[in-house]
């Protein structure tokens, strides 16, 4: 079950609303916000239901028996071993056919690929399940005694399947204790409206771009970059849409989850890019993974290439993931050792068209490395020419013109344009409270409404990230 599907929208949540709000009981609120996440996740994935109950069980003892160990060395042992069962859940069911294949193509071995469908959202709930086990250990939250509050930790469906990945210890007062005041159901059911656009009016058109440019029979080098270009707007405006959803939906349950971007492609660089960009994941990996390693504090290049190698894999069971995980890590170090220092020594306007441009060919080059899990070499080496038939032709000018609107609408929405705009509109007519609440209402009916004709006729759509 997705999202952004008629069936979810009008009936799904048509269905939880009334059940859950016209429950008093908070207690009682729990089992259906737990019931019904049970049947989201089981809509696709019937059997895997049962692995994310053993794994939040798994986690949920293992974090009593940490909290009840008098020595560190004692609590130490089962954090290890509850990490353990985690990633090694992760690995099997996420790289198992990646590593034969390896090992077959390197050393002609014939091992057996094995078909093992991945769970949905696999990535994204065991790190959760992990941030509280690890947690525990370092005392940074009270060990969770009711594994009902725990179960619906992981597994609440507005953020078990894409994110953002929500650290315990941001929600684990929510747990027991949500106002749903109106004001913020409002604002959850704005900010799900404004999410169903991106995902329906923007990403999956750029998706459409993006197909019909690799599709054209000719090799061009614009048609090449062209679709690099929509293709990064395509997984901002819907892994970007995902994560409002799930934010909106949260708040209007009682729960709020930080924000997961905040509009990355106004960054200038790498390092401002992933300070903006799957915030959520940045800080996962820079708290468990990168401070523990010495942070800035000592071999802080070799912490920043084992974060991205780690980034990569987490991405997906492709080689490409690494080779993009590598390519953000170079960056990373380029930037640290000598870039950003370069800026700040020329002049301001310089620097200013420098970085932009630096910024928009790494990162529309990044996914293009993102997007080609097969041949990925060789499809980079188009975007350098290596192998196109012309720089451009007929189709690939046919294609463009078609979707010109498209190109320029996202690339406004994507920067805090508009943002800005209403903010200064505002506060120059200073309107009043009700006309803004008034507006907004209107604003969410139409988003909804454009979204649900868009939907009518279209075929499944998935969220990029739930591959992830």
């Amino acid at each position: 079950m997705i999202f952004s599907s008629q069936f979810f929208v009008y009936f799904f949540m048509a269905l939880l609303f009334p059940i859950y709000f016209l429950t008093k009981s908070t207690g009682a609120r729990k089992i259906i916000l737990i019931v019904f996440s049970l049947v989201f996740y089981a809509w696709g994935e019937p059997l895997y239901v049962f692995l994310m109950f053993f794994m939040v069980a798994a986690n949920y003892f293992a974090g009593l028996i940490i909290d009840s160990r008098r020595t560190l060395a004692g609590a130490r042992v089962w954090l290890a071993v509850a990490v353990v069962i985690d990633l090694s859940i992760l690995c099997v069911f996420k790289y198992t056919g990646l590593f034969a294949e390896t090992v077959n193509n390197v050393f002609h071995a014939g091992l057996p690929v094995p078909n093992i469908r991945m769970p949905i959202g696999i990535s994204f709930f065991t790190f959760q399940a992990m941030s509280y086990v690890i947690d525990v250990y370092r005392r940074d939250v009270r060990v969770q005694r009711s594994f009902v509050n725990l179960l619906l930790y992981v597994s609440f469906f507005a953020q078990l399947i894409a994110g953002p990945i929500v650290r315990y210890k941001d929600i684990e007062s929510q747990l027991d204790e949500r106002r749903v005041r109106l004001y913020d159901f409002n604002d959850g059911v704005f900010r799900f409206s404004v999410g169903l656009a991106k995902k329906i009016l923007i990403a999956d058109k750029c998706a459409l771009a993006v197909n019909s440019l690799y599709a054209l029979p000719n090799v061009t080098f614009v048609a090449r970059w062209a679709g690099a270009f929509f293709y990064a707007l395509q997984i901002y405006f819907d892994f970007s849409g995902y994560s409002d959803m799930a934010i909106g939906l949260g708040k209007m349950f009682g729960f709020k989850f930080l924000e997961n971007f905040r509009h990355p492609y106004a960054s200038s660089s790498a390092t401002e890019f992933w300070r903006r960009w799957h915030i959520s994941l940045g800080t996962f990996f820079r708290d468990y993974v990168y401070i523990p390693l010495g942070g800035n504090r000592r071999h802080h290049l070799r912490n920043i290439f084992v974060v991205w190698l780690l980034t990569g894999f987490w991405h997906g069971a492709s080689w490409n993931f690494v080779l993009w995980g590598l390519f953000y890590a170079l960056l990373l170090i380029f930037e640290k050792k000598f870039f950003l220092d370069y800026l700040k020594r020329i002049p301001r306007v310089v620097s200013f068209v420098i970085s932009k441009f630096y910024f928009i060919f790494i990162t529309v080059f990044g996914f293009a490395i993102f997007y080609f899990t097969k041949n990925t070499f060789v499809s980079l080496g188009y975007l350098f020419g290596i192998g196109v038939k012309s720089f451009t032709d007929i189709f690939t000018n046919s294609v463009l013109a078609s979707n010109v609107f498209l190109l320029f609408g996202g690339v406004i929405l994507a920067l805090p344009f508009v943002p800005w705009l209403l903010k200064t509109i505002g506060s120059k007519l200073k309107v009043s409270y009700g006309f803004y609440r008034y507006s907004r209402t209107l604003c969410e009916l139409a988003l909804i409404a454009i979204s649900t004709i868009s939907l009518v006729g279209s075929g499944f759509s998935p969220f990029l990230y739930w591959a992830f």
